[in-house]
């Protein structure tokens, strides 16, 4: 589960640098996908907070 939180964070990020990038290169209307998918990035760090605390409470 932290590898897909992970991963969801990771996309996240990725999406806020496009977004950064495009703006910077002069770019005004962007896809609304693209605005939606920096939404993974606090999605993956609360998925990696509850995995992790799973995770410790198991043991």
């Amino acid at each position: 589960m932290l590898l897909v939180s992970m991963v969801l964070f990771g996309l996240g990020l990725l999406a806020i640098v496009m977004i950064f990038g495009l703006a910077a290169a002069g770019y005004q209307n962007l896809p609304i996908w693209l605005n939606l998918a920096t939404l993974l990035c606090p999605a993956g760090l609360i998925f990696g907070v509850v995995a992790t605390i799973f995770r410790n409470r198991r043991r």
